[in-house]
């Protein structure tokens, strides 16, 4: 299996943003600061934005009117019909500063990793400025008026979001040990969604004020903060719905058929096992849901099945559960896919997808190595290296091997 590596790694990304932003400082404090005004707006935009930044799905911080006010003062050459003459340099300064002024309640409550946001915000906007500000200040740009400017300045802001995607794909790749690859194919995706909204309001934002002034600047804010708002809505009703499909795994756990804690320690090792093989956001999504409920098929059993060892059982048996488990699953209106997963996690492995090859196998490490003492995650993995093709994916073994060795994930009560 081809592993994706990313060249850039946390130290550079980092020690890069930091000699960026000391140069941009040294050289505003040397000039000062243009458009003090003009500068302050931005700026205040740009704090605001970061006050109402969100965790979103993974790793991901989403602050788009914040990345939206700092992309359209990185691509802003005139300020109500007069030339503006802030550079790059001012630029990278004012959002960092904004940037880190809005980051102070995150930084006090220590909920998001703050260094590597403002490492990508300063990167990307700095990407943003010196692509642009030299062209506008040799006047390059003046003969690119009307539509032509317009769609300038989308592709410089398309440039900018690519390159931004390809920093966070690599901070997280640099946090996580997580391939390279899906990450990246993640960021670039969800870019296709908020990503456009902030691209189209920064151009519109650079190009309004270029006409009307900074008046401009609260009009355009406010359908962006509409949209984050429904994003967060969004957000919570998945949330709430994950509980629920958490809470109706813990069924087997109240009635006495599996052990306490048993269906969310299968769903986490599940879930860093499938972004190891390089699963997307909604394949884990639909791995999570399966790996949680996977065990909802013990409940047809007249006589529990001792520890709920299932891997244990008659091949046949096993798959009664699981086509019963299927059926239950159906039932509660989740996505069919996830019915599709807990029903052949009982099939010969090669016939399974690879979400069912997953479960099964962390959920047998998961068994194997829950009663057998000290050494018990070992001797489990090694059972399931020693099993057939049949019983269990070598490709699923291996990346669960690399998974544990990694020890990036803690499972209550397993090692």
């Amino acid at each position: 299996m081809i592993r994706h590596r990313c060249p850039l790694s946390l130290p550079v990304i980092h020690t890069s943003a930091a000699v960026l932003t000391l140069t941009s400082l040294c050289v505003t404090f040397r000039t000062g600061v243009h458009e003090g005004f003009l500068a302050l707006a931005f700026g205040a935009l740009v704090a605001v934005g970061e006050l109402t930044r969100w965790r979103g799905p993974g790793l991901r911080e989403i602050a788009p009117l914040g990345a939206a006010g700092a992309l359209a003062y990185a691509l802003l050459g005139e300020n109500a019909g007069l030339h503006t003459h802030h550079g790059v340099c001012q630029s990278v300064t004012i959002v960092f500063a904004a940037s880190l002024l809005g980051s102070v309640p995150h930084i006090a409550r220590g909920r998001s990793p703050t260094l590597d946001h403002l490492a990508r915000r300063v990167l990307t906007v700095g990407f943003a400025a010196v692509c642009f500000q030299p062209l506008c200040h040799s006047g390059t740009l003046a003969a690119w008026s009307g539509p032509a400017h317009a769609l300038l300045l989308l592709a410089l802001l398309t440039l900018t979001v690519l390159c931004d995607a390809v920093l966070a794909a690599a901070l997280a790749h640099a946090r996580t040990g997580w391939p390279f690859g899906p990450l990246l194919r993640d960021e670039l995706r969800s870019t296709l969604c908020i990503g456009s909204a902030v691209c189209a309001t920064g151009a519109v934002m650079a190009l309004a004020v270029a006409v009307a002034g900074l008046w401009a600047l609260p009009v355009f804010s406010l359908p962006l903060l509409l949209t984050q708002l429904s994003l967060r809505r969004y957000a919570a009703v998945r949330t709430t719905y994950r509980q629920t499909i958490a809470s109706l795994a813990r069924a087997t756990e109240i009635a006495g058929y599996t052990p306490a804690g048993h269906a969310l320690r299968v769903a986490a090792l599940s879930q860093a096992v499938g972004r190891d093989l390089g699963l997307t956001e909604p394949e884990l999504t639909v791995l999570e849901y399966a790996a949680l409920m996977h065990d909802i098929g013990q409940l047809s059993l007249v006589d529990p099945v001792p520890a709920g060892a299932t891997a244990a059982l008659p091949v046949e048996r096993q798959r009664r559960i699981a086509l019963l488990g299927g059926a239950v699953v159906r039932q509660t209106g989740v996505s069919p896919q996830v019915a599709v997963v807990v029903e052949r996690q009982a099939d010969p492995c090669r016939e399974q997808p690879l979400a069912a090859r997953i479960v099964r196998a962390v959920n047998a490490y998961e068994e194997k190595a829950r009663d057998a003492g000290p050494d018990g995650p070992l001797k489990a993995l090694e059972e399931l290296r020693l099993g057939t093709a049949d019983d269990y994916a070598p490709e699923v073994v291996e990346s669960l091997a690399r998974v544990l060795a990694r020890g990036c994930l803690t499972l209550p009560g397993v090692g």
